[in-house]
């Protein structure tokens, strides 16, 4: 059920992702005329801006981000006048009431977008709390990064508990907010070919990339304290699996997604550190060549050297009655040979060849969800060549394809933030992450965390522009599979 409020208070109205993502994205549903015709939203920060000055920023980061098909001056005018701003030290209680006193009256409703470092989370609940603005109309969403490991997970889940219970806490990943991430819901559960094989019967194993081809970039401070298995594997990458792996839900909202994701997350194998080394491939970036251009290395980038991983690949296991013996083999990296991000999944191949040898080696069908950079489902099936067949019949592998973006070409491709922006102003947290999905996450990380320490794994070096290092592509194969890298 929709509940809008009235009011949105956005934290780190300043930052990158604000400039990049949520103005953007609270512009675009300013106007398709999605946002509540009467929502107010006020920005805080720590840099000095009044309302007018705030708004002339946001007019500069909509100019830059937003496709210039979607400027609409006009529209850009009133989203404008929907702003204000009040400088803000969230690490002292004592700027929160003039915060208070600028937002004004919150019982219709307020909706916190908190993008902040994780160091300010406790305060900032504190200083909300202090001065009215965590009551019960009051709901608040919370951005990555919600800790580094378990325990300091906990610590920032109790700190938020001590003023906004569960069902006003809205954690995000924005890969939920992706369409094609929801598109993996409608396939699977929205059609009735795939159940029958969509288990160990007729699966035979998955693999969930996402490369990137970028390096740093303006992270290095968060990056280098994070590495790709808690910026990536944690969250992202362990959604996704969930969603190929949950069972049917009962309904489509956020109690029953939730449950059934959560019990993927207790059903991951847990790796004992002897066998970390063994189902983990740990490596950083060294100088090479992206998309035709030299790039340094990790540690010239970073100024110094450095053991933090740039990629991970990791052979997990789903120890329940649906997925018992199926490998999901994930995968990440910086300095890729490629922007991309998808799930393969291979089914089993067919018991016996009717064509003899001539017919060709028949290969397994495989089911590719393209999330970025293009959008698409695409089924490798296989198929007779054309001809007289005088020497037997041959048949090759070709795709089925589904288009996202051709088949519904005459819709606009939403930024995931507008999804989730209007899901936590409505008040929906179905694609939002519970408590106990996080925590459980954190479990299975840490445990491969421990493992690396135990071991003294370090992380092997490789070439930027490939696809990391070669002992990644021996995970697969000790198994007989291949990565899907085309």
């Amino acid at each position: 059920m929709r509940n809008p409020v009235a009011k949105l208070l956005l934290f780190g109205a300043t930052g990158d992702l604000a400039q990049r993502m949520l103005l953007p994205s609270l512009y675009g549903l300013h106007a398709d005329g999605l946002l509540p015709e009467a929502l107010s939203i006020t920005g805080s920060a720590r840099s000095e801006h009044d309302d007018k000055s705030y708004r002339t920023f946001a007019a500069k980061a909509l100019e830059e981000f937003l496709p210039e098909d979607r400027k609409d001056k006009a529209a850009i005018k009133s989203f404008l006048e929907r702003l204000s701003y009040q400088a803000l030290d969230a690490s002292k209680i004592d700027g929160f009431g003039a915060l208070a006193e600028k937002i004004g009256d919150v019982s219709g409703g307020l909706a916190i977008f908190l993008s902040t470092a994780p160091f300010l989370f406790e305060p900032t609940i504190k200083g909300l709390e202090s001065v009215g603005l965590a009551g019960p109309t009051v709901r608040i969403g919370l951005e990555k990064p919600l800790g580094y490991d378990l325990a300091t997970s906990r610590e920032i889940n109790d700190a938020v508990a001590f003023a906004f219970p569960e069902e006003r806490t809205f954690r995000i990943d924005h890969y939920l907010g992706k369409e094609t991430v929801q598109n993996i819901l409608a396939l699977r559960f929205g059609n009735s070919f795939f159940e029958p094989v969509w288990n160990a019967r007729g699966i035979d194993n998955v693999q969930i990339t996402i490369a990137e081809t970028v390096g740093l970039e303006d992270r290095a401070g968060y990056y280098e304290n994070a590495g790709a298995l808690r910026d990536m594997v944690q969250n992202h990458m362990l959604q996704l699996l969930a969603l190929i792996a949950m069972e049917p839900p009962a309904r489509f909202d956020g109690t029953a997604i939730r449950d059934e994701k959560a019990k993927v997350f207790r059903s991951l194998r847990q790796m004992a550190p002897a066998d970390v080394p063994h189902l983990t491939v740990t490596g950083q970036y060294g100088a090479g060549a992206v998309n035709g251009e030299i790039v340094k290395s990790y540690a010239d980038e970073l100024g110094k050297p450095s053991n933090t991983e740039t990629f991970v690949a990791i052979k997990a296991h789903v120890d329940n009655w649906r997925w018992q013996g199926v490998p999901f083999y994930l995968r990440t990296g910086k300095r890729m040979a490629a922007r991309r991000s998808e799930i393969a999944i291979q089914f089993k191949a067919v018991p016996h060849s009717m064509f003899g040898d001539r017919g060709g080696l028949l290969q397994p069908n495989m089911l590719i969800i393209r999330l970025q950079p293009e959008e698409y489902v695409r089924l490798l099936v296989m198929a007779k060549e054309p001809g007289l067949d005088r020497d037997g019949i041959r048949l090759r592998e070709v795709p089925l394809d589904l288009s996202l973006d051709s088949a519904f070409a005459g819709t606009r491709r939403r930024i995931a933030y507008e999804r989730l922006l209007l899901d936590l102003i409505e008040g929906d947290p179905t694609l939002f992450v519970r408590r106990d999905e996080v925590e459980a996450q954190w479990q299975w990380i840490d445990a491969i965390r421990a493992g690396w320490e135990a071991n003294g794994v370090k992380p092997k070096s490789y070439a930027s522009g490939g696809w990391g290092p070669s002992a990644a592509i021996a995970l697969t194969e000790r198994d007989g599979v291949t990565w899907q890298d085309d």
